[in-house]
């Protein structure tokens, strides 16, 4: 499972290469998100797996714990595409000055 840096997520989610999996809560998503990112909370996640689109994914969390954990699992499914950790998670990709909504997390 490649780890991937806020940056390299990005870009790869801005060119459309990849779709970006938010698997934070709800209470986290509300406070701090990627506007265009989609939330499909760990709590959730089995449930709602078949949300999942085609291709290839990164999946992020608040800084690369529980994505990783998902991103895993999924790879080790080996029913989708590309599935990559983002390292630092959404805490990662605000210190790197790439776009958000909200409050600065910690």
């Amino acid at each position: 499972m490649p780890e991937l840096s806020p940056s390299d997520a990005h870009a790869a989610w801005q060119s459309g290469v990849a779709t970006i999996i938010d698997v934070r809560e709800q209470s986290e998503h509300d406070r701090t998100h990627v506007p265009g990112v989609t939330l499909i909370p760990m709590s959730e996640f089995l449930e709602r797996i078949h949300e999942l689109p085609d291709g290839e994914l990164i999946i992020m969390c608040h800084v690369g714990g529980r994505s990783g954990q998902v991103a895993g699992y999924l790879t080790n499914l080996g029913t989708y595409g590309e599935v990559g950790n983002l390292t630092g998670g959404i805490v990662g990709w605000v210190a790197e000055g790439l776009p958000f909504a909200g409050e600065i997390p910690s």
